[in-house]
């Protein structure tokens, strides 16, 4: 039998594990950056162009490499960070697998730029595709640069698969930040298409902070700063008032490395208990500091999950400093364990000893007497029900559809006289054979969604502030606005620039007029860039989505008659009225079938 088995070319070899490694552009820049970091950098630039995809170019001003390291360090397990097997349970750097640049080489064009205090002159080497291509000595400065250009050009299923510009660019800006954040001393910048996004001096924390998330967060942060023999946790946890429905500014970092952790984000989720609604997650950026050899990193590719020896304890630690640092600032209440907390009762002469309550009943009630059974209140059951008699509500909204609908009937009898709300939460009305139950949130962000994916083709009239206000903005959410202030517009938007991160909302939709116009807009740029990341959709749509999420009315809210008469009309008045824009049900009905088998006595 002939052999089978053959060793993979090295240049096979290092596109197979470039697919853990590198994933999309985002992953080359986290690279690259870690790289500069551990070279001692103190000023660290980052270029891009197309998100990523035409260039990725890293300067750091770091120790730089000589002739021979500047070859070696595109070999793959070729690493200057780890000598010994021992040495994998002390790291102290950001890489050490020896991986990244060899991955990153084999599926784009690389151009390194290194030259050390020592030399004379620089080397430059250029690889393509995983092919050496040339070396030779040049002029630069000291440091290294990294130039990946066209990346994925020799595999283009994997190019196809990236997403546009706009989104690979939010990746990036991602891993910047988590890098920048970690080491608040050296300074950072990034530039996207010759734009500047960021320009971050070495500083403190947080001002690093408020520098990379907005000044408007920098006065919503509470210090937490924990020390204890062999754990301690520093950095800062907004105030429950700026708590927000959604994720994006959670950040955990073990000595320096940003991390998720799904059991630690918990234990700072239990230290607000009580403290936020349900389904809000607050603002924290914590820093955890432990010795290396009580944690392990070396468990994939992106380093961004770690295992600790004794994960238990940093729970009930991280959740005791936070709930501290919440109960130092009143924002949560404390308990003083010093202070015994005695109940005392005083008795007056008067008063004498205290009496057990008693129970008033009829010692000659006979629950077997018809007679006795009946309550007085059973006359007065239909009072609850004559707000739904009420003759202007007496009638009948019918809708026909071309194609059938949920209930694969061709009509759909909604009687408003037997119509109330559920838990605040649902509307309940009744049907010609059952009844229908209305999710109100998912209904009205399905009416919203249409009317203003509609009004794009119609600009939708701006009501003017009477008082305009002033918005400041992160770096990366002011480049987003740039991008999508045209279509704004065309929805009803009135904003300027004022400043390099700072607009000014001028006027929005009439329709919005009595809602807060910051609180909207941010809203509005909250859910455009997560609904970017969880599916594909063009800019017009994707818009349209985030209006709606951010503007439909919520679960909670109390609804009048007329406002579930209305909701339900102008629902069925959808082109698509059984679904959300996300594709989760509206409504459902239940049968008058289905009712009187729960009730069927065998």
């Amino acid at each position: 039998m002939a052999d089978i088995i053959n060793l993979l070319p090295e240049n096979i070899a290092n596109q197979i594990a470039a697919g853990e490694v590198v994933q999309r552009p985002s992953s080359v820049v986290k690279e690259l950056l870690e790289n500069a970091v551990d070279a001692g950098a103190t000023q660290i630039s980052l270029l891009v162009k197309e998100g990523g995809k035409a260039l990725i170019q890293v300067i750091d001003n770091g120790k730089g490499m000589s002739e021979t390291d500047a070859r070696m360090c595109f070999e793959r397990h070729a690493t200057s960070k780890i000598k010994t097997a021992d040495d994998l349970f002390a790291i102290s750097t950001k890489g050490f697998r020896g991986e990244a640049l060899a991955a990153i080489s084999s599926v784009a064009q690389v151009e390194l730029k290194t030259k050390t205090t020592e030399a004379l002159t620089g080397t430059s080497v250029i690889i393509e595709g995983g092919n050496f291509v040339s070396q030779e000595p040049c002029q630069c400065a000291n440091g290294t640069s990294f130039s990946v250009k066209n990346l994925f050009f020799n595999v283009p299923a994997r190019r196809n698969f990236l997403k546009d510009d706009t989104i690979e660019l939010r990746h990036i800006i991602d891993e910047f930040e988590r890098v920048a954040m970690a080491h608040t001393d050296v300074g950072f910048k990034l530039i996207s298409n010759t734009n500047e996004v960021y320009n971050l001096p070495p500083t403190n924390l947080l001002l690093r902070v408020a520098g990379l998330a907005g000044n408007t967060l920098k006065d919503k942060l509470v210090a937490v700063n924990e020390q204890t023999p062999n754990i301690s946790i520093m950095g800062y946890v907004g105030t429950p008032a700026s708590s927000k429905k959604k994720r994006g500014l959670q950040y955990f970092f073990v000595n320096n490395r940003f991390i998720k952790s799904g059991y630690l984000d918990h234990a700072v989720k239990s230290a607000y208990f009580q403290l936020i609604p349900e389904g809000e997650y607050p603002a924290y950026f914590l820093f955890i500091t432990v010795p290396p050899n009580v944690i392990d990193v070396n468990i994939h590719p992106t380093k961004t999950e770690i295992k600790f020896e004794d994960e238990k304890t940093v729970y009930a630690i991280l959740k005791t400093s936070v709930k501290r640092a919440l109960g130092k600032n009143n924002l949560a209440p404390s308990i003083d364990f010093d202070q015994e907390q005695i109940v005392e009762f005083n008795y007056s002469k008067n008063q004498g000893v205290p009496q057990a309550p008693k129970i008033q009943y009829n010692p000659s009630y006979n629950p077997f007497n018809d007679k006795e059974t009946k309550s007085t209140t059973n006359t007065d059951w239909k009072s609850l029900y004559e707000d739904y008699v009420k003759p202007e509500n007496q009638h009948i909204y019918t809708t026909a559809h071309k194609e059938e609908n949920l209930f694969h009937a061709q009509k759909t009898e909604v009687s408003f006289d037997k119509v109330f709300q559920l838990q605040n939460k649902y509307i309940v009305a009744v049907t010609g054979d059952g009844l229908l139950l209305i999710d109100q949130q998912r209904a009205h962000e399905r009416i919203m969604y249409e009317h203003y994916k509609k009004s794009a083709q119609h600009p939708i009239h701006s009501q003017q502030e009477l008082f305009p206000q002033t918005v400041e903005l992160s770096s990366a959410d002011m480049l987003l606005l740039k991008e999508l202030n045209d279509d704004l517009k065309n929805l009803g938007f009135d904003i300027v620039p004022f400043g390099k991160d700072t607009i000014v909302v001028q006027g929005v939709p009439a329709d919005l007029s009595s809602l807060n116009s910051v609180e909207v807009l941010n809203g509005l740029l909250e859910n455009y860039k997560l609904n970017n990341l969880d599916i594909k959709l063009d800019k017009g749509e994707n818009i349209c989505r985030a209006l709606a999420q951010n503007t439909c009315i919520k679960y909670g809210k109390e609804l009048q008659f007329e406002e579930m008469k209305l909701l339900v009309e102008h629902l069925f008045a959808c082109d698509e009225h059984a679904y959300s824009p996300q594709g989760k049900i509206v409504y459902t009905q239940i049968n008058q079938t289905d009712i009187d088998k729960l009730f069927k006595r065998n």
